[in-house]
C-alpha cells in the first residue's frame, strides 16, 4: 500500500484474571473504603485538589508496600505489564521494571479527574474495582494534538487510528495500561454511585 501508519500509540486492556473477579473486587472495595476512613491526610488533600472525591495519591501512594492485599495485586499486575512491554518492543537493557506508586481513587457523583500525565514513570495503569452502569471511562488524548496546526476536524466516521481521542469504558475487573507520557482524563461521574479504581506506576529500575 502507498500509505502506511507510523508512530503508533498503544493502549492495553484485558481482564486482570479469568476467575474469582467478583470476590477479589469485593475485598478490594472493602479495603478501599477502610483506607478512606483511615486516611485523614488524604481526605483533607482530596477536598482541596479532588473535589467531591477521594484519592490516596498524596498520602498513601505505595499501597503495595503497606497492604498485603495490594502486594498480591501487584503480582497480578506484573504479568500484564510484562506483556505490554513486549508489545512496545522496549529494550530494558537487562534492567527490571518495578511498581513505584499504587493508590486508590473513589469517585462519587460529580467527581472528575482533569487531563494529566504521569511524569518520571514508564508504564501507568488503572484497575477497575467498582464501575456502576453509566460511570465515565478513561479518555486518552492523541499526543500530537497540539501540533495539528490549521487542520480541519476529522470526519464523523473517521477510522479509529485517525481519531483525536479514545475512551475506554470503565469495566470492573479490567486492567488498562499505557505509557506514562500519554495524557488522559476521567469526566465527571454522572451516576448516583461510587466509581472505584486503583491506579499505579511502573518505573525502569
Amino acid at each position: 500500500m502507498p500509505t502506511r501508519a507510523w508512530f503508533s500509540t498503544f493502549i492495553y486492556c484485558a481482564p486482570l484474571q479469568s476467575v474469582r473477579i467478583a470476590r477479589l473486587n469485593d475485598e478490594l472495595a472493602s479495603e478501599c473504603a477502610q483506607l478512606r476512613d483511615y486516611d485523614t491526610a488524604g481526605r483533607r488533600c482530596s477536598a482541596k485538589n479532588y473535589p467531591g472525591g477521594y484519592t490516596s495519591y498524596a498520602s498513601l501512594n505505595e499501597l503495595h508496600r503497606f497492604s498485603s492485599t495490594f502486594a498480591a495485586l501487584e503480582k497480578k499486575f506484573a504479568r500484564h505489564v510484562r506483556t505490554f512491554i513486549q508489545t512496545l518492543d522496549l529494550d530494558l537493557r537487562g534492567r527490571a521494571v518495578r511498581m513505584t506508586d499504587c493508590w486508590v481513587n473513589i469517585m462519587p457523583p460529580t467527581a472528575a479527574h482533569s487531563l494529566h500525565l504521569h511524569p518520571l514513570s514508564l508504564i501507568s495503569g488503572t484497575y477497575y474495582v467498582r464501575t456502576p452502569r453509566g460511570c465515565p471511562g478513561l479518555k486518552f488524548e492523541d499526543p500530537r494534538l497540539d501540533r495539528f496546526m490549521a487542520a480541519p476536524p476529522r470526519r464523523t466516521a473517521a477510522r479509529r487510528e485517525n481519531l483525536s481521542h479514545a475512551t475506554y469504558p470503565a469495566q470492573a475487573g479490567n486492567v488498562v495500561l499505557f505509557e506514562s507520557w500519554l495524557r488522559h482524563e476521567v469526566a465527571a461521574n454522572r451516576v448516583d454511585a461510587e466509581r472505584i479504581s486503583i491506579s499505579f506506576n511502573y518505573a525502569w529500575a
